[in-house]
């Protein structure tokens, strides 16, 4: 990947926007711990201490992506798959929004994946909520896609495929466009397999 990835709802606009985006980078690249407040003020312009007139401490920096990341991830989810008109519809839509916003945003899931026991527990616990919710939509239409797949298995089937699609941070080595249709399509051959693998293990217990 070439250049600066920019970070979707925090990549422009105000001051604070522009703070976050920068301290994304820097965290995506360093780790939390390897960044301190004067090298996000470096990348934004301003003395470290500028930083706390936006934000208390650089903990409440890592507290507004995480937390305002998993809202997004979760609101927009439920909206695209209520507003679909099938549960197979859903479901692509569910693919759909997940590669976006896994394509849009390469600095906060590398963040979320390494940085998230960085989090003060009341925000820990909030992230950890919001995506539990999120996964409670795929796994709900995962069974009702297909009745035969346990619980269990739909909540593993939709996890497989988030680790597929959260590569995006090590695997999104195509042009955008090319990235979305690869994505789409593995994400929606996995989901599909799901059902077929029951089959399988039926069998194989059965004989």
């Amino acid at each position: 990947m070439a250049g600066r990835t920019r970070t979707g709802p925090v990549a422009a606009g105000s001051r604070r926007e522009e703070i976050l985006a920068a301290a994304a980078d820097l965290f995506a690249r360093h780790g939390y711990r390897g960044v301190s407040i004067y090298d996000i003020g470096a990348a934004v312009g301003i003395s470290g201490p500028a930083l706390y007139r936006h934000f208390r401490s650089k903990g409440a920096l890592l507290s507004e992506m995480l937390v305002s990341i998993s809202a997004t991830l979760l609101s927009e989810g439920r909206r695209r798959s209520e507003a679909a008109e099938d549960p197979p519809a859903a479901l692509a839509a569910l693919v759909d929004w997940h590669i976006e916003f896994a394509l849009d945003h390469l600095p906060l899931i590398t963040i979320q994946f390494r940085d998230l026991d960085s989090l003060g527990e009341p925000d820990r616990d909030e992230v950890r909520r919001l995506q539990r919710e999120y996964v409670e939509i795929w796994v709900r239409l995962i069974r009702e896609l297909h009745p035969e797949v346990g619980e269990p298995t739909a909540r593993s089937g939709a996890h497989a495929v988030f680790g597929l699609i959260n590569s995006t941070p090590h695997s999104a080595r195509l042009a955008r466009s090319e990235m979305e249709v690869l994505l789409r399509t593995m994400a929606l051959a996995a989901l599909a397999s799901v059902a077929a693998s029951v089959r399988v293990a039926g069998d194989a217990s059965s004989v």
